[in-house]
């Protein structure tokens, strides 16, 4: 409460701001709040997500509104309709001990008579998307010339959006502003060149360097080939039971690329990019926010707004172009004094980049082993330990039934039970694990490099298989890689030669996947057809064709009584 006095705060403001739990200033809102209230200078900011730049703006402006003036006295505009709705939430808990000030979000992608309504009904502070906001100056339902204070949040990724010819628009609207301030994770040119135009000897304020990261986020990063980024994204979750993370892909087609390949595999996952209806958004990002999902799978435009404070992990599948943007993603983890740990999965010629981004971040980033198949096996075991020891017992109501299940478990010895109930699901995972190589990359030299992870029951060397399947299904190699790829995590440098005659094929593969696939391959049909796969060592290998055929749908079997299902 003190502290917050000591920048100027309200007392009607801190009582709510206590409320809600503030206490200490971030060094934002030690920064910017002063300014904000003592004068109408513009102010340029530059604070990463996750630094509380919302209350920096928030409570000196809501402290700056006349309550009788019932007009638009200050206007703030937002990338997103997440950050926008956020935004006016936020407001409006800080003044819930205040005067009743009136706040209206408004954005597209909801009814736009409402929010008329609503504006017309007094607003004193609009929070808006620029796209919409300009739709209403165009149907005359909103005017600005009372606006004293325009706020930007998120410039940079305003202008990455495209709305520049928009906030221009808006801003030659506002002819008697008094102020203007300016929030960016980054200072690009467009950002300097909106500020050159419309603000008069700015206040530039920088939270310790624009590249600083948090001190709570341990910085890591695995090295592996291109085509093992998918199964290194796997090996990371599943070694890590308990992440709730957000992982972010450079376009929204990798982006869905990834999230439909985690659900087919089963991950609790779901993906955000730009061509989500907003019905679907709001769905997504409410499952999120709420602990129904463990995985997001998002663009950097997409996750602005996204305000979640307890995210354990964030994964760079691929690094970002601008070092800014490592950090901005890196700010959505380690937040409100928590700890967090940022991840990046790159291949060989980018690890360079890495050393780049820890010279200008300043924050050490310590290159990882990827986990073994036993090690992720290992984890998992554990986890399954600790739930079974944390999981509550509704003891009333299972009394009943005790005598039944005791006369059912009589022959099993107390390691035996143990045994088993830890096997339940740890066994799906060893299936998975237990002829997975190793995918790390070594140095040259390195002993390791040439050998997989020794695990229970793996093979060394290439078997060659026969698999019942060929030209006159409309089978071709590449079709048969992606096959083997996502649906047993097989990478294509495991893969050799594949020969594809009429009626079969045969190929060659690392003994330390041929139990996998041996075991798998024959839970699928083409074309209505059931799948064999042999040993071909005996057989003669059948001359490679080309093929330009259209792949038919590989169908895996139905499970008794289940439905049949697409890889």
């Amino acid at each position: 409460m003190s502290a917050f006095k000591t920048l100027g705060i309200a007392d009607d403001l801190l009582q709510g701001i206590t409320v809600m739990g503030f206490e200490t200033p971030t060094p934002v809102q030690e920064m910017v709040i002063p300014v904000a209230l003592e004068g109408d200078n513009d102010i340029i900011a530059l604070a990463q997500t996750g630094t509380g730049k919302t209350a920096a703006f928030g409570l000196p402006l809501l402290q700056r509104i006349d309550p009788k003036e019932r007009t638009i006295q200050a206007l703030i505009m937002c990338p997103t309709r997440e950050l926008c709705v956020q935004v006016a939430g936020d407001l409006v808990n800080y003044s819930e001990h205040a005067h009743q000030y009136k706040v209206v979000a408004v954005y597209g992608g909801a009814g736009i008579e409402g929010q008329i309504r609503q504006i017309k009904a007094g607003a004193q502070i609009v929070v808006a998307t620029p796209g919409r906001l300009m739709d209403l100056i165009a149907r005359k339902a909103v005017k600005l010339d009372s606006v004293r204070r325009v706020v930007l949040d998120e410039a940079d990724e305003m202008l990455n959006m495209g709305f520049k010819e928009a906030i221009d628009f808006i801003l030659s609207e506002v002819v008697d502003r008094k102020s203007i301030w300016l929030f960016s994770a980054t200072m690009p040119r467009e950002v300097r060149t909106i500020a050159n135009t419309y603000m008069k000897n700015p206040h530039e304020l920088s939270v310790t360097g624009k590249t600083q990261t948090n001190e709570n986020i341990e910085h890591v990063y695995y090295v592996c080939r291109a085509d093992d980024r998918y199964n290194a994204l796997k090996r990371v979750v599943d070694a890590l039971p308990s992440i709730y993370a957000l992982i972010f892909c450079r376009t929204r087609i990798e982006t869905k690329e990834v999230a439909e390949q985690m659900v087919r595999d089963g991950y609790n996952s779901d993906a955000l990019h730009g061509d989500l209806a907003q019905a679907d958004r709001d769905r997504v990002m409410q499952r999120f926010r709420e602990g129904h999902l463990q995985l997001l799978i998002a663009t950097d435009v997409a996750a602005r707004g996204l305000d979640v404070s307890n995210i354990s992990h964030v994964i760079n599948y691929g690094l970002p172009d601008e070092i800014e943007v490592y950090t901005h993603r890196s700010g959505r983890t380690g937040r409100a004094g928590k700890t967090g740990v940022s991840i990046t999965i790159v291949t060989p010629k980018y690890e360079e980049r890495i050393r780049q981004i820890e010279r200008k971040t300043k924050a050490p980033i310590v290159k990882k082993m990827l986990p073994t198949g036993m090690e992720v096996c290992e984890a998992q075991l554990f986890n399954i330990i600790k739930g079974i020891h944390e999981q509550e017992v509704h003891h009333e109501d299972i009394e009943p039934y005790m005598d039944r299940i005791q006369e059912e478990l009589k022959d099993l010895s107390k390691e035996d039970l143990i045994k088993r109930f830890a096997s339940v699901e740890f066994n799906r995972f060893l299936s998975y694990y237990r002829s997975a190589p190793d995918i790390n990359i070594y140095p040259r030299g390195d002993k390791r490099a040439a050998r997989p992870v020794a695990m229970p029951g793996n093979q060394t060397g290439t078997v060659r298989l026969f698999v019942s399947v060929g030209e006159m299904d409309g089978v071709t190699k590449k079709d048969f890689l992606i096959l083997l790829d996502r649906s047993f995590g097989v990478p294509s440098k495991a893969i050799g030669q594949i020969d594809v005659s009429r009626t079969h094929l045969h190929f060659d593969l690392d003994a330390a996947y041929v139990g996998v696939v041996r075991q798998g391959l024959p839970e699928f049909t083409i074309n209505g057809r059931p799948i064999r796969v042999d040993d071909a060592s005996e057989r003669e290998r059948g001359p490679a064709r080309r093929e330009d055929k259209v792949f038919e749908k590989w169908d895996r079997k139905p499970k008794k009584g289940g439905k049949k299902g697409k890889w």
